[in-house]
């Protein structure tokens, strides 16, 4: 045996090794969060709390000039988790994970492609309910993060201010069921922001029987000076009108079951304005959504009214924030409040 290349082998390996931990050291980054959140309907006299949980969020992320990555995983006690045959289990939930690979290709180009499971809201840094009407129903509203995840390959192209990518998504393992996603995001250099989306289940229409839904949908948002903003949302759903054989052994139902009325359009919009406090809080939001023909949406809530509404007030102490609303339900006066605590660890 011929040790003196034995030794340095081994010593190579260990200098690799070493210049791998450096490297995770140095662009690995630890994530982790709890959260707690109740709700409380005024019309509801059954319960302390309409809803609530407790929950956390822990994983990691990693970051060079040319690769990204994250993964969150969510876990939830038993109380709060899931309930089979009676029994409560925890829940863990694998939240969040991908990887973005990107170049440089030219002084103000970059690409990049993205690959794993993500979440895309256009609100999340805005107010509470509405908005991103080209990802989520219109019969669910989102509590300041929506969670529209897509298990998906994405394809993005940035040149100076202007960032384009375009999606393929999927709901299962064979890719038969899934859609489309293109979006474009504009960030000038004056406070003026704008996106423009379109998502198509065209991935459906391949394998299945089944409508073909198009959602479009457009933001801006324009900040007069620090806290005092005005923004809103606009978005087009739209059924193709055509004969569908519901019967067929590869029917498969419309990811916004709604939506199945051939010819079928909405077009929901909301605007909001956030509001200065002066340091009395860190934000202050006002929103009002209208949709019509809103009792059309849900069957269980068949007397909504078009117009809904809602107040958010945040506020950042140390590396708590705490989150507080007030909305309504189906009808205008079916008023309800939402709290929301998060605490960063990392």
């Amino acid at each position: 045996m011929n040790f003196k290349k034995l030794a340095a082998a081994v010593l190579g390996f260990g200098l690799a090794t070493a210049a791998f931990a450096a490297d995770v050291t140095d662009n690995m980054s630890f994530k982790a969060n709890v959260q707690t959140q109740v709700t409380k309907s005024l019309d509801d006299d059954d319960n302390n709390f309409s809803s609530g949980w407790i929950r956390a969020n822990i994983g990691g992320t990693y970051k060079t000039d040319n690769l990204e990555a994250l993964i969150m995983i969510r876990m939830f006690a038993p109380e709060f988790g899931n309930n089979i045959a009676g029994t409560n289990y925890d829940k863990f939930l694998a939240d969040l994970y991908w990887v973005n690979y990107k170049w440089n290709v030219g002084e103000n180009d970059k690409l990049n492609l993205k690959i794993g499971r993500w979440k895309t809201d256009w609100t999340s840094s805005q107010s509470t309910h509405f908005g991103t009407y080209i990802d989520g129903p219109l019969n669910k509203r989102g509590l300041w993060m929506r969670d529209y995840s897509h298990n998906a390959i994405e394809l993005g192209w940035k040149h100076g201010l202007n960032n384009l990518t375009a999606m393929v998504a999927t709901k299962d393992g064979k890719a038969n069921t899934g859609y489309v996603r293109v979006e474009d995001d504009l960030k000038f250099t004056f406070p003026l922001e704008m996106k423009f989306g379109y998502r198509g289940n065209l991935i459906d229409v391949v394998q299945n029987t089944t409508y073909l839904t198009h959602r479009v949908a457009a933001f801006a948002s324009y900040t007069i000076m620090p806290n005092l903003r005005v923004y809103g949302e606009y978005g087009c759903l739209y059924t193709v009108d055509e004969k569908i054989k519901t019967d067929a052994d590869n029917y498969h139902a419309q990811e916004l079951g709604f939506m199945n009325k051939p010819g079928k359009m909405f077009n929901p919009f909301y605007v909001g304005v956030e509001i200065p406090t002066f340091g009395i809080l860190s934000n202050l939001f006002a929103e009002v959504e209208y949709i019509k023909d809103r009792d059309q949406i849900d069957a269980k809530k068949p007397d909504a009214d078009d117009l809904a509404w809602t107040v958010a007030l945040v506020k950042t102490i140390g590396k708590s924030k705490m989150q507080f609303s007030v909305y309504n339900e189906e009808k205008l006066d079916d008023i309800a409040l939402a709290f929301r605590l998060t605490t960063t660890i990392k």
